[in-house]
């Protein structure tokens, strides 16, 4: 079986406008979906990321550069992460559909290469 990691985009205002009841509900539907997974042999990993910018470090003129924020668009962040197998990208993309995440912000599927 290969392995896929989900990275799952956020807006940063995203959950911002929540109630603790709803945020609490958010969860429960993460925890259903990964116990789920898990049940089913294809749960690998995963974790939320922390609600802040980050650091981008890169190569400049000067040496390293780092500057603040992982975003991917000027308007999102990734927000955690999600490790699972299937055969292929097709049962892949079938398993991450399922995913909560996909109603609240933006999954990445990126197979992983097992160098």
């Amino acid at each position: 079986m290969a392995q896929f990691m989900l990275l799952l985009h956020d807006r940063l205002d995203g959950f911002a406008d929540l109630s603790h009841d709803q945020m609490m509900d958010i969860i429960k539907e993460y925890t259903a979906w990964t116990e789920k997974m898990i049940a089913e042999g294809r749960f690998l990993g995963g974790e939320k990321l922390k609600d802040e910018p980050g650091r981008n470090l890169t190569t400049g003129a000067g040496g390293v550069e780092v500057h603040a924020g992982p975003f991917t668009e000027p308007n999102e962040m990734i927000g955690g992460y999600m490790t699972i197998e299937a055969a292929d990208y097709d049962e892949a993309v079938e398993i991450a559909k399922t995913c909560p995440h996909v109603k609240y912000g933006r999954i990445e599927l990126r197979e992983i290469d097992q160098i």
